[in-house]
């Protein structure tokens, strides 16, 4: 906004220089000088109407990005998940998680209550017998997360990659623990996720703070500084949720 501001505060002033011209210059020298302002107001204008057009552009495209990064982001949350129902923490690589989810089998589990006799209370009371109620948990069977998340694809193969901006590009997976409590993070940074953009457009990109979009430098779900699952984007990008 600072250049298309400058901008418009340039062409404004050229105006201004056109209109003093045609009252103070000798008319030999109008037309040329004329001309030469002229041209330079539309040379201007082009510049201003590109910044607002490329910034229009961006928008539209670091959106199309975004989606297809949280789709991903979802289904790395969705695999943890299902990985510490099993395991009881979280995965800190990608090699790790992908083979659970590969090969791994998460129970069906049903909880029912029943009654027992409680040993210690019937002692108590001299042998009259006294029952406690007990919650069992049955294994009813067992799924796939394979099957459960991806439906079969062996898109999970791939779930470390990125997959849109910088080739090659890998998210960073971290995993431990806060207060006792499991936790995981999975990040890209915005710049990779961008690139090939014009350098402010990314950096202005990587300071927003509208809950409407994706808030902060990275495109991440989870976090290692609180308990959280959650991803720090707005409904509206994704298709998942």
């Amino acid at each position: 906004m600072t250049i298309i501001a400058a901008i418009v505060g340039i062409i404004l002033l050229t105006i201004l220089i056109v209109w003093l011209i045609d009252k103070f210059v000798p008319k030999k020298l109008k037309p040329i000088i004329n001309l030469v302002l002229w041209a330079l107001i539309i040379f201007l204008g082009y510049i201003t109407f590109m910044s607002v057009y490329k910034e229009i552009q961006f928008n539209q495209l670091k959106v199309e990005r975004y989606k297809v990064v949280i789709d991903r982001l979802v289904d790395i949350r969705d695999s943890q998940l299902a990985y510490k129902e099993v395991k009881g923490e979280y995965a800190g690589s990608f090699d790790k998680l992908i083979d659970f989810v590969g090969n791994g089998q998460v129970p069906i589990t049903q909880r029912r209550d029943t009654l027992v006799l409680d040993e210690e209370r019937t002692r108590a009371f001299g042998g009259v017998e006294t029952f406690k109620t007990i919650t069992l948990i049955d294994t009813l069977s067992f799924y796939t997360v394979k099957d459960s998340i991806f439906k079969g694809s062996d898109r999970y193969k791939t779930m470390d990659e990125v997959g849109v901006g910088k080739p090659g590009a890998k998210f960073e997976l971290k995993a431990g623990k806060l207060d006792d409590i499991p936790v995981f993070e999975a990040s890209v940074d915005k710049a990779v996720v961008l690139d090939g953009q014009e350098k402010y457009l990314i950096d202005k990109e990587k300071q927003a703070i509208s809950i409407a979009g994706v808030k902060g430098e990275s495109v991440k779900i989870g976090s290692m500084d609180e308990v959280s699952t959650s991803g720090n984007w707005g409904k509206d990008l994704s298709n998942k949720e």
